[in-house]
């Protein structure tokens, strides 16, 4: 019998990656590798019921300091009718508020109501609408949970995932700050810990986090975050998964690699890591919180073999390589050894070197640092004009593109140079293999990390002092091939 290795291979071999249409030779021959692959792998079951059991995993919460901040309140939650809002519905509804609301754009799928609850219409990206919602109801709190959610759609409907994710956001924190409300909580991702990245899913929610922070530092409103990662309750991974083990005979799995591992929370989690992070906001500051140990990641190949294996369906799996909005290789200089194996994979290694207490033992907090500066600003205000007078997507995407150049110059500039340097030391000892953009975030850190040759470069012409050795990263997340959500 073949390993799984030398099926995998066979696999590649017969049907390599790219390949829009597969012909019906090569399907029958991924169906014969398919099914051996099956019987060859061990622990795909076991995994796939890992998996599942995600869903029944909770927080610790502070009850008391909880039901002192949502007892008698007026609560706004925007996106109530998906699964992370309806989950934070009824754990808010639990909480005795006086008002609840949730203020969606319409558009709800299965997940449950309650009886507690009002339910309004608006879409984020209705700037008049929002401030005239919130100006209305005048909430104690507002938790800011919609947005388009899918990395892959996202590539597809550039204009309105930005309009969304980011001027949405702004529009939000705009109208909350203007109506006085004390707290905005709003739910991001972990990709957002990417220093920079070209998919729009990643830019887009990584700005909104960034427009926080300029928000709370500006004024009077506390405004805090919760990174999620994948959300098992509403698994775009999953549900693809099912969907195309239930195709018809031409049907076929697409799976980015074999190697692929994820990190996965549950609804439940996510509903109460936003409780906790509403608890753990400073004014003047804002603070973005994550869960602390998400499990062991879980298989992307197992899992799709044991939803083969549990249906008896006969879908080939071909491995496509990876689409776009998906980062196949992240930045080496991610993560820092010295801090990686104790803190949340969602964070980054200059996010580890800004971390706060937190409310809740089970949840890591950092500080948003930024340098402070008009360029993004105006940048962010350069975007707004793009997606106002165009929807062609290499516009807005070319806006936001050069936003996210000038937010990780600001995140850099406030970053400590201890953390710089060993990010740098650790990026460069790849710098051969490093594609263009990575290249270039690279040269950002080593101009803010040793900004003395920086200068002695644009005098001199002459090159950086070469980033000190140090220990290499473990296997994780750039070795490996985890992702977030």
């Amino acid at each position: 019998m073949e390993t799984v290795s030398e099926i995998i291979g066979t696999m590649r071999a017969v049907a390599p990656a790219g390949r829009r249409r597969l012909d019906e030779q090569t399907l029958g021959q991924l169906r014969d590798l398919t099914r051996s692959l099956i019987a060859s792998r061990e622990g795909a079951a076991a995994e796939h019921a890992r998996f599942l059991s995600i869903a029944e995993r909770g927080l610790c919460l502070p009850e008391a300091e909880l039901a002192g901040r949502l007892r008698g309140a007026a609560v706004l939650v925007t996106g109530g009718t998906g699964c992370i809002g309806s989950a934070l519905m009824a754990q808010l509804a639990a909480r005795c508020p006086g008002r609840l609301v949730s203020v969606s754009r319409g558009v709800s799928g299965h997940w449950p109501r309650h009886a507690r609850g009002e339910y309004l219409h608006a879409d984020v990206r209705d700037q008049a609408a929002v401030a005239e919602l919130i100006a209305g109801i005048k909430p104690d709190l507002v938790f800011h949970v919609a947005a388009q959610r899918d990395p892959g759609l996202a590539e597809a409907e550039v204009h309105r995932t930005v309009s969304t994710n980011v001027l949405g956001t702004r529009n939000v924190l705009t109208a909350a700050a203007q109506a006085g409300v004390p707290q905005v909580v709003c739910a991001s991702t972990g990709k957002a810990l990417r220093p920079y990245s070209p998919d729009i899913y990643t830019a887009s929610k990584r700005a909104a986090e960034w427009i926080t922070s300029a928000v709370a530092v500006a004024g009077d409103m506390e405004c805090t975050v919760g990174r999620f990662t994948h959300v098992l309750d509403n698994s775009i991974i999953y549900q693809r998964l099912l969907g195309w083990a239930d195709e018809p005979q031409d049907g076929v799995i697409r799976l980015h690699g074999t190697d692929i591992a994820f990190y996965v929370q549950s609804a439940l989690e996510s509903a109460q890591l936003l409780l906790l992070a509403a608890l753990g906001g400073r004014r003047g500051e804002s603070r973005v919180h994550a869960i602390s140990d998400l499990g062991w990641p879980v298989s992307l190949l197992d899992l799709a073999l044991a939803v083969l294996a549990r249906s008896g369906s006969a879908t080939p799996i071909y491995i496509s390589g990876y689409d776009r909005g998906y980062e196949e290789i992240p930045f080496p200089g991610l993560y820092d050894p010295l801090t990686a194996g104790d803190v949340s994979p969602l964070l980054n290694a200059f996010e580890a070197a800004a971390m706060v207490a937190s409310p809740c033992p089970m949840v890591d907090a950092f500080r948003v640092e930024a340098a402070s500066g008009h360029r993004t600003a105006k940048l962010l205000n350069a975007l707004a004009e793009v997606c106002d007078q165009t929807q062609d997507p290499n516009a807005v995407r070319a806006a936001l593109n050069e936003l996210s150049w000038g937010l990780l110059d600001a995140s850099l500039a406030a970053a400590p140079r201890t953390a710089l340097r060993r990010s740098a030391a650790m990026a460069q000892r790849h710098g051969d293999s490093l594609g263009a953009d990575h290249r270039r975030v690279l040269e950002a850190i080593q101009d803010h990390a040793y900004p003395a040759a920086s200068l002695a470069v644009g005098r001199a012409g002459s090159a950086r002092p070469p980033a000190q050795q140090t220990q290499a990263a473990p296997p994780n997340q750039a070795d490996t091939g985890f992702f977030c959500r």
